[in-house]
Parts: C-alpha cells; sequence; structure tokens
C-alpha cells in the first residue's frame, strides 16, 4: 500500500505529476500519487521562486513522520535552488566542479544526508529526492517533433530539433536565466503557457521517450518504481 507525495515547485510540475507521472506509478503498484507546492507563499523571497531547503525539509519530515506508510520526492529546479548559507539547499554551492550529471546527483544525497543528520534515518529512508537540472521543459525537448505538434507547431520542429542538437541530452539545456528551456519555447512562441501546453506536450512526448533521453529522471523513476 505504497503511498507518495512529490514536493514540487511551482503549478507546471503539479500538473505533470498528476497528468503524466501518477498514472505510471498507480500502474506499478502506488496506491496514492500527489502533489504539493513546497513552501508557504509566505515563505517565499518571490513569487514564482522556491523557499529556502529549512522550510522544504521541515515539510518533507511533517510528513514522512506523520504518516510511515508514505514516501516522499521532490521535483524542484537545480537552477533555481537557493545557494545561500540561510536558506541554500544541501550541496548547491559544492558542485560546480561537477559535470552536469553528477550536480543534481550530489544535490539529491547532500539533501537525503541532510534529513538524516536532522531527524532520523527511518524518516530518511522513505525519502526520494529528485532535483531537475534546468526545468521541467527540458523534458520536452526529448522528442522535438511530438513537441512541436502538440504545440500545434509542426513547422516548429527544425527550430527546437536545433536547440537538442546542441547539447548532449535535453537534461543539459541551459545556459543562463533568459536561455532556459521554458525561456527558449517562449521566444519561438510568444503565447507558451506552461502549465498548459507544457502539460499537452509531455503526453504527446510519452513519458518513455523522456526516460531514454534524460537519465536522471530514468533513474528517479526507477528509484520510485522499485518501492511498491
Amino acid at each position: 500500500m505504497a503511498r507518495l507525495l512529490v514536493h514540487v515547485e511551482g503549478q507546471t510540475e503539479e500538473e505533470f505529476v498528476n497528468s503524466v507521472v501518477a498514472p505510471h506509478l498507480y500502474e506499478v503498484g502506488f496506491t496514492s500519487v500527489s502533489a504539493r507546492l513546497v513552501g508557504a507563499a509566505r515563505s517565499r523571497k518571490r513569487r514564482g521562486g522556491i523557499c529556502g531547503w529549512p522550510t522544504a525539509r521541515y515539510e518533507i519530515f511533517k510528513h514522512l513522520s506523520g504518516d510511515f506508510g508514505t514516501y516522499s520526492t521532490t521535483i524542484v529546479d537545480f537552477y533555481a535552488l537557493p545557494a545561500g548559507d540561510e536558506d541554500g539547499w544541501p550541496g548547491r554551492n559544492t558542485c560546480g566542479h561537477l559535470s552536469v550529471a553528477l550536480k543534481a546527483k550530489h544535490v539529491e544525497q547532500s539533501m537525503k544526508a541532510d534529513l538524516t543528520a536532522q531527524h532520523t534515518t527511518n524518516i530518511s529512508s522513505r525519502f526520494v529526492p529528485y532535483v531537475a537540472m534546468h526545468e521541467f521543459e527540458a523534458l520536452l525537448f526529448s522528442h522535438p517533433e511530438r513537441m512541436a505538434s502538440a504545440f500545434g507547431r509542426p513547422d516548429l520542429t527544425p527550430r527546437f530539433q536545433e536547440i537538442r542538437d546542441g547539447y548532449e541530452t535535453p537534461e543539459h539545456i541551459n545556459d543562463s536565466p533568459v536561455t532556459a528551456p521554458s525561456k527558449r519555447i517562449l521566444t519561438i512562441i510568444p503565447g507558451y503557457q506552461k502549465i498548459l501546453y507544457g502539460n499537452i506536450a509531455a503526453i504527446d512526448v510519452t513519458l518513455e521517450t523522456m526516460r531514454e533521453n534524460c537519465l536522471g529522471f530514468d533513474r528517479w523513476l526507477s528509484s520510485l518504481e522499485a518501492i511498491p
């Protein structure tokens, strides 16, 4: 009777869990999968930003300690995580020398270690963190043709493909806050609405294709599939 709560940083990720991730996890044996925005609105330093780690850690601890039959995970964007001393997420400011793939893994391991240090091993054993390198939209570039078609603009396939071809994997796509995956889409499609169109595209791209192209994302789902 495995249950899962996914702590997410925004409504786009919340809808992604509900419409794409949850149906798959139900198939592998989870009995409940839900998403919750991490950090109360008053704890966020800016609209749309993610809260500091102490707030997130408390929410994760509260959830796991209140229900010993449940598991907890995250979907947060590495690029946007606070790195300061007060609100910084574990490992965020100590992984600059690592490769893209290892940066996310380093932060995930640091989050789990910090939860263990602050609380108990029994709690942290049910915590399976996931840090996405550069936004949810990076996953959509796993299949530029389906992505463009889902947006109702199949003619834009070459432009999306050009972006994808410039990086080792979709998880590598980003250079700065103005060239994050969602910003690249907005440049091409000014009317792009993240929550609606992004998740329609995610369904068309398919979970399987995302996993084939995004190893960090696949590693996370594989860890969850091993739970039930």
